[in-house]
This record gives C-alpha cells, sequence and structure tokens, in this order.
C-alpha cells in the first residue's frame, strides 16, 4: 500500500502577500530555527520547478544576506528576500496595505 501525500505547489505567477510568501517558506525551514539558509532556499525554489534553482538561491542569498551569516535571519533581510523574489523571480507578491 503506498502512502501518497500533496503539497501545494506555488507558481511565480500566483499572487500572495508577504506574509503568505514568509509562511510559505517558513515551510522550508528545515530546523525550525526560525532562519532560512541557502539550501532551505533551494529547496523552496525548487518546490516551484524554478530551473537552475541553486544557483538563483545563492543569487538570492548574496542579495539579501546583508550580514553574510548564511541565513535570511532579521526583518530587513526578509523584506530584500521579497524585493529580490519579486524583481529578480518574477514572483507576484504585494502588501495588503497597499490596497488602501
Amino acid at each position: 500500500m503506498a502512502i501518497m501525500f500533496c503539497i501545494e505547489v506555488l507558481s511565480t505567477n500566483r499572487e500572495m502577500t508577504v506574509e503568505e510568501f514568509k509562511a510559505w517558506l517558513s515551510r522550508f525551514d528545515a530546523d525550525k530555527d526560525g532562519r532560512i539558509s541557502c539550501q532551505e532556499l533551494n529547496e523552496a525554489l525548487s518546490s516551484l520547478r524554478v530551473w537552475f534553482g541553486w544557483w538563483k538561491a545563492r543569487r538570492c542569498m548574496k542579495a539579501s544576506d546583508s550580514n553574510r551569516t548564511g541565513h535570511i535571519d532579521s526583518a530587513v533581510e526578509m523584506e530584500k528576500l521579497v524585493q529580490y523574489a519579486q524583481q529578480q523571480l518574477h514572483m507576484k507578491i504585494y502588501d495588503y496595505n497597499d490596497d488602501y
């Protein structure tokens, strides 16, 4: 008997709020430390079926990790990650407050 499970696959075309993006990204936080490593970011991008996800994860980390710890671990770095995902990965992420 096979056990099957389904993980919601996001598309880079799907619109989401910043909070939804953070919640989606936190699913890949393997060690549950509240920080996102390059490997965890790679797994997140791979779930989107992004070509060369490992390379894009490294580029994203380089652009977002201000203190060069190898982790996205502050609000400022998360904001940079969101901006990078919008501009370079063409993800449609919007701030809920922008509608008003």
